[in-house]
This record gives structure tokens, sequence and C-alpha cells, in this order.
């Protein structure tokens, strides 16, 4: 008997419903949220399995990872049609989601989600690291700037040089001030030592690829943009034209359209 098999992620555990012909439930069960438990549980069925689905979600890349390595055909599916369709049901539980995906992934409505490679994971990482590490720095400056404002101490337009000099310019007849700004500036100045760190890693890399190279040589794009669309897209070939990227991205306009009714934008 072939069967369609969803799959509800959680942290902890999986949920696991095993669907037969005619959207009937022939089993159903729960694992740790671990490939090699997954794996398991999976094998130990005596059907055949026409396909797996799990919603697109944080653990998804490495679960789906771990069982198409053990020969499962696994389907990423996108987060946002699964969720619309959930919502319709009176009552959620982890046990009815893994029932929905399933029946959707029987019934073929769903949009695939591609599984990005390591190499795209690991330099998305490296980029939201330093997009974190860069939103510190400006949390900090906004808020001495704030602090220093309840004082009548406006910083005023100022270059990221001469911030420090700035600040300390303006506490420096007030003790109490000098203490906590001192806390606030040190620890930027570790922030600014990180980030110059974690730009000189992206710079390296995008030197040392093909594809940034050629990007780079576009006006207005840098190591960051470059390698940002680069594991965006991980793999052009996914792609039938060149000219599918702008509507995967988003960049093109909404419609709706019913009846008399036609919307562009």
């Amino acid at each position: 008997m072939n069967v369609f098999i969803g799959l509800d992620v959680s942290l902890a555990s999986t949920a696991i419903c095993v669907l037969g012909p005619q959207g009937r439930i022939v089993e159903e069960l729960q694992a740790e949220s671990e490939p090699e438990a997954l794996v398991r549980a999976i094998a130990s069925l005596s059907y055949s399995i026409d396909a797996i689905g799990l919603e697109a979600g944080p653990l998804s890349q490495w679960l789906s990872k771990g069982m198409e390595e053990a020969g499962f055909d696994v389907v990423m599916m996108e987060t946002r049609l699964v969720k619309a369709a959930l919502k319709a049901m009176p009552i959620k539980t982890d046990r009815r989601d893994a029932q929905g995906i399933a029946r959707l992934l029987q019934m073929g409505w769903y949009r695939p989600v591609h599984r990005k490679s390591v190499s795209s994971q690991e330099i998305r990482a490296l980029l939201t690291a330093r997009k974190s590490v860069q939103q510190a720095i400006i949390n900090l400056e906004l808020s001495m700037r704030g602090v220093l404002r309840n004082f009548g101490m406006k910083l005023g337009h100022v270059t990221r040089i001469r911030y420090e000099a700035r600040v300390r310019e303006l506490v420096e007849q007030n003790e109490i001030l000098s203490a906590s700004t001192e806390a606030l500036l040190r620890a930027r100045s570790q922030l600014r030592a990180e980030l110059a760190d974690l730009d000189a890693k992206i710079a390296g890399l995008a030197k040392h690829d093909d594809v940034c190279r050629l990007m780079i040589t576009m006006p207005g794009v840098g190591p960051i943009v470059a390698l940002t669309v680069k594991s965006a897209i991980d793999d052009p070939t996914r792609f039938a034209r060149s000219k599918d990227v702008g509507p995967w991205a988003g960049l093109t306009p909404r419609r709706t359209q019913s009846g008399e009714m036609d919307i562009v934008g």
C-alpha cells in the first residue's frame, strides 16, 4: 500500500501521520525531532512511501537533509499556504496538524520549498551574525543619545570616529554620567571590533567566489549584497529562466481580480 506521511515538527518531538488511499489514516506515531529518530520511526513502517511532507521551519532543513540521505523522498512545504489550510480546522493539535500536512501532500495542494545547501546556510548564518552585531551597536548609540538628551546634552551630527570623543566631552563634568557612558562606550568599542572581523571574513569569502566577484563589478554592489544574493538563490538551475528570479523574490505587483474588478499593484 502506498502512503503519504505528514510531519508536524516541534522543538522536542514530531507528530507523524501516515495517510493511505482515499485519505484514510492508517497509522499515527510520535518521535524525537532528530533525523536519526525520524528515520528509525519511518523505516519501521511496512508501507511503500510515496512522499514525506513537512512544513518549512527552523528545523526542517536539518531534518529533511537527514531523511533524504536515508533514501526517503522529502518535500518541504511553503509555510503560508500550509498555515492557511490548517487554519480551517476548528481544533489545533500537533496530531491534527500532521494529518493536515499529510492530506495537503496527498492532494498536491502545496508549494515546495527549496532546501538550501550547507554552504548557503553557513553564509546566511554569517550575514545574520553581522546584522545582529550591527544592530546592537546602533541600539547602544541610540541609548546613549537618549540618556544624554535627558540632561540637555545633544550629540548632534557626529562621525563614527568622533563619536566617543564627543560623548566624553559632554559628560566630563558629571562623574555618574561618565561612569554610565564609559561602560556603554567600552561595549560599543568591542562590538565595533567584532563587526570589523565579520566584515573582513565576508570580504574574504566574496573575494574567493567567482559569482560574487562578478556581481561586485556592478555599481553599488559590495561583498554583503553579493553574498546575500548568492546564498538566497543558492542553486540557479532551479529557475527555468532568469526572469523567474524577480517574481520569486517578490519583485512583482500584486493582482486582485474578481468579476468586473481587476486591481494590479
